[in-house]
């Protein structure tokens, strides 16, 4: 009896580097991280679709466009879903209208 030593149980380790204090020190970082993403990630890209889809409902014939494959074209004619391009004189191509990434200032097609 004298030889044998009491056995308690273990502190918390977290306690023990001075962390792990409630709610918040357990999930402090993870809402930091989220808080990060959001700034970085998600609002940026909404700002952007929110201005694309601007652009797409600003579209009109005889504006100069580049589309996503990198073609130079003017409207001719614009449905809600597709939008024919002239791309030299009496050349014409139809494309989707989402496929339209840039509107170009009037007059860049007679300078390329």
């Amino acid at each position: 009896m004298f030889f044998i030593s009491n056995a308690y149980a273990q502190s918390n380790p977290l306690e023990a580097l001075g962390g792990g204090g409630g709610f918040l020190g357990q999930y402090g970082f993870l809402i930091l991280m989220f808080v990060a993403m959001y700034f970085l990630m998600i609002r940026p890209q909404q700002k952007r679709a929110k201005e694309q889809k601007a652009m797409m409902e600003a579209l009109a014939k005889g504006n100069e466009v580049v589309t996503a494959g990198g073609v130079l074209g003017k409207i001719t004619k614009i449905s809600d879903l597709y939008i024919t391009l002239e791309i030299s004189s009496g050349a014409e191509l139809v494309v989707q209208k989402n496929s339209i990434t840039m509107v170009l200032p009037n007059g860049t097609l007679k300078s390329v």
